[in-house]
């Protein structure tokens, strides 16, 4: 349950650095302001950062947001369910992790995706005539953006034409546009169409010079999803090709294209790396520092950038009226980003939540 705390000698990020000791209340739900009749906790100096957003999940059974929220990871944004009523059961969960999700993706007829069983029935987009009413089903099931998985010309993921109609039916619907991108053809597609958010990097190869200078002209955002493609590279026995995506990754973020922290955490069948729930985000920090991000950039990406580009108007920083997602942690991130795995308390919308070992 909601309590009113007062967490005095706390060091609070703010996005650029970390302050004196300072208080910050927890006032239900939110962040306060008045310390009247609030329970008074010494932090003894630990730091206080916003509540982790993992901008890249797969909510794929109850419990998960639990575990999520044990490593302090407040918000998970899943990208892609098959099962809409287990989304929608997710949503009504309180005291964890809350989500926004894509629902079910728009996928080519002869991608690899498309052998998942299931999945052709409700995800196959035939032509560009079936773009309305494909997004307008998702907007019915509840999806809080559309998630198009793409593939290079010719490898079986929707066509051009059809991928440009996805996209100006979303935006009609001043809707998001996340696209599955894991090679360099499906990058430059993606730019082609107008996408918002890539997600995932291609490994094997660098993106091109002009391609990242139109990416940031483009004003479009990635998701390296660096943890699954290190696990992909691993599992394949191409670990070296790994080396090409941190590459990508710092030309990117070098460049000005915003880089979010998203793991791909699930446990879905025939996906070949299981990245956990929660404690991969620590990971993918520590690979995005690994990338040339600096560690206030990292946690930037898994808190403030989400948030903003996302349109998560009331969470990603600690200021008054913001949502009370907080971490606590016995360590300076900026020093070392391995702290944010030193968690000593979690709160979700005010409601304190177990902490889990993550280090």
């Amino acid at each position: 349950m909601n309590r009113k705390i007062a967490l005095r000698n706390v060091r609070v990020f703010d996005g650029r650095e970390i302050g004196a000791p300072a208080t910050v209340v927890i006032d239900g739900a939110v962040i306060g302001v008045d310390t009247a009749g609030a329970e008074v906790v010494d932090a003894d100096g630990a730091v206080l950062v916003p509540g982790f957003i993992d901008a890249h999940v797969h909510l794929d059974r109850h419990g998960v947001l639990n575990e999520l929220a044990a490593h302090g990871v407040t918000t998970g944004l899943d990208m892609g369910s098959l099962q809409p009523e287990l989304i929608a059961a997710l949503r009504g969960e309180s005291g964890a992790a809350t989500l926004r999700s894509a629902g079910v993706p728009i996928i080519g007829s002869a991608g690899v995706h498309a052998q998942v069983p299931g999945v052709a029935d409700v995800a196959v987009i035939r032509g560009p005539e079936d773009a309305e009413a494909m997004v307008t089903r998702r907007i019915a099931d509840g999806s809080d953006y559309i998630k198009l998985i793409l593939e290079a010309p010719g490898e079986g993921g929707p066509d051009a034409i059809s991928a440009k109609a996805v996209v100006a039916e979303a935006h009609a619907r001043n809707l998001l546009v996340i696209a599955h991108t894991s090679t360099i053809g499906a990058y430059t597609l993606a730019v082609d169409c107008g996408v918002d958010i890539l997600t995932h990097i291609p490994m094997g190869a660098v993106l091109a010079a002009d391609e990242i200078e139109r990416m940031a002209a483009g004003r479009h955002i990635v998701v390296p999803t660096l943890t699954m493609m290190e696990g992909c590279a691993e599992l394949f026995g191409v670990a070296t090709t790994f080396a090409d995506a941190l590459v990508s990754v710092g030309a990117l973020h070098a460049a000005g294209v915003p880089i979010l922290a998203g793991t791909d955490a699930n446990r879905m069948p025939g996906v070949p790396v299981h990245p956990e729930p929660g404690s991969s985000l620590h990971h993918e920090l520590e690979l995005l520092v690994r990338a040339g991000l600096s560690t206030v950039d990292a946690l930037n990406a898994a808190t403030a950038l989400p948030a903003r580009y996302f349109g998560l108007t009331d969470r990603g920083v600690i200021a008054p009226g913001m949502r009370a997602d907080l971490v606590l942690l016995d360590g300076d991130p900026i020093a070392d980003i391995r702290a944010t795995r030193a968690i000593r308390g979690i709160w979700c919308g005010g409601i304190e939540h177990a902490v889990a070992d993550v280090r």
